[in-house]
């Protein structure tokens, strides 16, 4: 994982400074008494005003988060133990003992309630191990759940129980966040259930390699409020109670918050949720490229005048982007008109994309703009 550990400090002093004058022999004048005023401004922020309370967010938010616990069943242990022993030589010949969990496996974290008809949203890494899922409710109904799909690369998953008239979140905009702004993480830490943690936005579009998929995606939102384990799955919504993000990981030495967490932008779980809803699984769509985001030295290795947006390093002849004439050394400024600066901008924008639409990008080729509409297709779709 990525670390980023630094800590500025700043500070200033200022002094007084008093000028006086009397003129000898004259009289000293008392001054009148002054009327002391107080002042107090209220400054309003998208919306919110500063300072201010976090009662009305909060109790949007915490009916439609739930507790999830996922367990291993027993034959499932079994057979997780038993493809062990024939695949590890030393269990092989010491036997069950040797390393191994005996007991079948469990864990617990958050999701979100998606849909009033109980289509419930939580992490990849919640589920994964297990196949017994069970949802305990805001008002402590509980439920088993089955899964719906799960998708590694993004780290989402979607389980479903049978249920009516559930509190569904309202979701928000995920593009329309901003750094600065408030935001509450909301979830079950350590089985704390229907915690709430407040910070503000640190960054957005950050790539913390932490995904262990084959092609993931990581464009996380980044907040300061804190998460914990059991927080997994769990919502970060801004100041009105809408869903902005899917909190999933932190960066931490020890394995507790120690500064910093990730949420997965709303925008792009709609994506991914509606496909494992509709089809158990997320198809995604492929651009067919490798990429950097452009700095000095990535551009002086390729040749090409440093613009800011992402570098086409190499490309799959047979992917989207070859066939709809994108070349290697291309610069991607531009993804359907969203600025693009990173890598992980770009990848979001093109997993927020559905096959069959067109993307269209603007890239910067021997000094000139141009503008290359690409029809997006599944990998190995001619």
């Amino acid at each position: 994982m990525k670390k980023f550990w630094s800590i500025f400090l700043a500070g200033a002093a200022g002094g007084l400074v008093t000028l006086g004058a009397a003129k000898m022999l004259e009289k000293p004048q008392t001054p009148p008494l002054l009327e002391q005023q107080t002042y107090s401004k209220q400054v309003n922020y998208g919306g919110a005003p500063v300072p201010f309370d976090f009662t009305r967010a909060a109790e949007r938010a915490m009916p439609s988060v739930v507790h999830i616990k996922a367990s291993e069943s027993k034959e499932s242990a079994v057979q997780r133990q038993r493809e062990n022993r024939y695949s590890n030589p030393f269990q092989y010949f010491f036997g069950d003992t040797y390393g191994y969990e005996q007991q079948p496996r469990s864990g617990t974290g958050s999701g979100v309630i998606y849909t009033e008809d109980g289509y419930i949203l939580t992490n990849n890494h919640v589920v994964e191990f297990a196949d017994e899922y069970e949802v305990t409710l805001y008002d402590n109904r509980e439920f088993r759940a089955r899964l719906v799909g799960r998708d590694p690369n993004t780290d989402m998953a979607v389980i479903k129980i049978d249920a009516k008239d559930l509190p569904a979140f309202e979701l928000g905009n995920s593009d329309d966040v901003k750094v600065g702004e408030w935001a509450l993480a909301v979830g079950n830490p350590f089985d704390l259930t229907s915690t709430v943690t407040a910070g503000i936005i640190s960054a957005k579009s950050r790539d913390i390699d932490i995904i262990k998929g084959k092609t993931p995606i990581e464009s996380f939102i980044q907040t300061d409020a804190a998460v914990n384990p059991g927080n997994s799955g769990g919502a970060l919504v801004d100041v009105n109670g809408k869903l902005i993000g899917i909190n999933s990981a932190i960066a931490t030495p020890t394995g507790v918050f120690a500064g910093y967490s990730f949420a997965i932008p709303v925008n792009l779980v709609k994506r991914i949720a509606d496909d494992l809803v509709n089809y158990g699984e997320y198809r995604r769509a492929y651009l067919g490229v490798n990429v950097a985001t452009m700095d000095t030295h990535i551009a002086k290795e390729a040749g090409v005048p440093f613009a800011q947006g992402v570098l086409i390093a190499s490309i799959d002849p047979d992917g989207s982007a070859a066939q709809a004439g994108v070349l290697e050394n291309d610069v991607v400024t531009k993804a359907n008109g969203k600025i693009v600066t990173t890598t992980s901008e770009l990848m979001e924008l093109i997993g927020r994309s559905k096959v069959g639409e067109t993307l269209t990008l603007n890239v910067i080729r021997e000094g000139n703009t141009r503008e290359i509409p690409v029809r997006l297709k599944t990998r190995g779709n001619n």
